[in-house]
């Protein structure tokens, strides 16, 4: 019996650690992102939570609260955030900033993935054929991929998950208290994505992370149009 996957690469331009819609970002348990983030919804942070890069949030009404933030911060109103950078923004309260500077939100920007490529990498998962219900691992060890999970993704208590092809989950995606989730060493330099079509939650010391070399990301995608709050 012999076992055959394959790696496939599309040239997907990805410039931000986390773009989200308007559903926006909640950052909890001193969790990070590493890079830049863009969203169309508000950034709300507790408990210590950071983003290391340049912050942008589109469009009127919308705010970042409580947050510490590495670099530049781009927004129409802040509340009590750290910004080591300037801070562009029309108001602010308990902030903390190198500059203000006085300037309208930025506008939304299209998200650089098509629907075809979401159709395209749905089709990859659901190649390797179709788990269905729950699947939750709690402790040890397990390789999955390329795999359509008919249910939720749930990895948790120290459990890794090594990912061996794009996974496509028709629920909500969990992953929490020290979980971990990474690419197969056999994606070299390239990257991988789970797509969800509910809710994804990393929380409480979880880790998410590519195949070991440079280049190499794991990609979280959402298509729920809900948001979780």
């Amino acid at each position: 019996t012999e076992a055959v996957y394959e790696l496939r690469s599309t040239g997907v331009g990805f410039f931000y650690g986390a773009q989200v819609g308007s559903g926006g970002i909640e950052l909890e348990n001193s969790s990070r992102i590493i890079g830049n983030v863009f969203s169309d919804g508000n950034v709300v942070s507790v408990s210590g939570a950071e983003i290391t890069g340049t912050v942008q949030v589109a469009n009127s009404g919308n705010s970042i609260d409580t947050a510490t933030i590495g670099a530049d911060a781009f927004v129409d109103h802040c509340q009590d955030t750290d910004v080591v950078g300037n801070l562009y923004a029309l108001t602010e309260n308990g902030c903390t900033y190198a500059s203000l500077i006085l300037q309208s939100p930025p506008a939304s920007v299209p998200f650089p993935i098509s629907a075809a490529d979401v159709t395209a990498w749905k089709a990859d998962a659901e190649a390797g054929g179709t788990f269905t219900g729950d699947y939750t691992r709690n402790s040890g060890i397990s390789s999955f991929g390329p795999k359509k999970i008919d249910g939720n993704l749930v990895i948790e208590n120290t459990a890794e998950l090594v990912m061996t092809g794009t996974l496509w989950v028709t629920g909500n995606v969990t992953v929490k208290n020290s979980g971990i989730i990474r690419l197969d060493s056999g994606y070299g330099t390239t990257s991988g994505m789970i797509i969800a079509d509910g809710v994804i939650t990393l929380e409480n010391n979880t880790l998410s992370t590519g195949s070991g070399q440079a280049g190499s990301y794991l990609m979280y995608l959402s298509t729920s149009a809900l948001d979780p709050a």
